[in-house]
C-alpha cells in the first residue's frame, strides 16, 4: 500500500508541474485540499497558490472568481471583494443574471464566509447566495453530489466545516464530478486506508497494555 502510494503521490506532483492552465491549477489545488491529502504537498500547493495569486486573472465564471478568492482567502493570501463587482448592477446589488447558477452560488457562498470586519458586501454575498440556493433546493433541481455540497454548505459553509469530515463526504462525491482525476482520488482512499490501518494498530497496542496492566494490578 505504502508503495502504491509513492507511486501516486509521483503522478500527483507530475500534475503539478505539466498544469499550466490557471483554472486547471485552482481546481487541482482544491481538490486536493477538500480531499484531505494537501499535507503531502504543502510545496508544491504554497509554489501554485503564489504562481495564482501573482498572475493576471479575467474571467466571467462566478465560480472561477469565487473559487480563486476562497482558495487565496484561506491560504493566507488577501483578495479584494471588488472581484465580484461584475456579477453586479448599476444598483451595486448582484444581478438575478446569475440567480440561477448553483455552482457558482455555491462558491460565492463558501468564499464569503472568509469575510472579516466590516466587509459588508461579503454579507450582502451570503445572503443573496443563502436565499438563492435556498430555492434552487426547495425546487429539487439540483442532482447529486452538488446538491449533497448545496445541503451541507447551507447548514455549515466550507471554510467552517471539519475537515476530515468534508473529506470523507468529498471522497465519495468527486468521482461523480465531471472532469474529476483519478489519480487524486485514489491516492486519497489510499491514504485513508493507511490512516485506519495505523489507528488499528495503535487501538491494539493500547488495548494490549491496558490488558498488561490489569494482569500487572491483580497479580500484585
Amino acid at each position: 500500500m505504502m508503495n502504491k502510494a509513492d507511486k501516486l503521490k509521483q503522478a500527483v506532483r507530475t500534475l503539478f508541474r505539466t498544469c499550466n492552465d490557471m483554472v486547471d491549477k485552482m481546481h487541482l489545488v482544491d481538490a486536493i485540499q477538500r480531499l484531505g491529502i494537501d499535507h503531502l504537498f504543502q510545496e508544491e500547493i504554497s509554489s501554485t497558490l503564489s504562481d495564482i495569486n501573482g498572475s493576471q486573472f479575467a474571467s466571467n465564471s462566478l465560480h472561477e472568481v469565487a473559487l480563486r478568492f476562497r482558495l487565496l482567502r484561506e491560504n493566507g493570501f488577501w483578495v479584494s471583494p471588488d472581484v465580484f463587482k461584475i456579477f453586479k448592477g448599476e444598483d451595486v446589488r448582484f444581478t438575478d443574471a446569475i440567480s440561477n447558477e448553483p455552482r457558482g452560488l455555491l462558491s460565492l457562498y463558501n468564499g464569503a464566509h472568509l469575510l472579516v470586519h466590516d466587509e459588508t458586501e461579503l454579507v450582502e454575498a451570503i445572503s443573496f447566495a443563502r436565499d438563492h440556493l435556498q430555492s434552487i433546493c426547495d425546487s429539487s433541481e439540483l442532482k447529486p453530489p452538488l446538491a449533497d455540497q448545496v445541503k451541507r454548505a447551507l447548514d455549515l459553509p466550507l471554510p467552517r466545516a471539519y475537515k476530515r469530515m468534508e473529506a470523507l463526504h468529498y471522497m465519495f462525491e468527486y468521482g461523480q464530478e465531471e472532469g474529476h482525476i483519478v489519480v487524486l482520488l485514489d491516492l486519497a482512499k489510499l491514504e485513508f486506508n493507511l490512516l485506519q490501518h495505523v489507528h488499528l494498530k495503535e487501538l491494539k497496542s493500547f488495548s494490549q497494555y491496558a490488558s498488561f496492566l490489569d494482569i500487572y494490578t491483580y497479580t500484585k
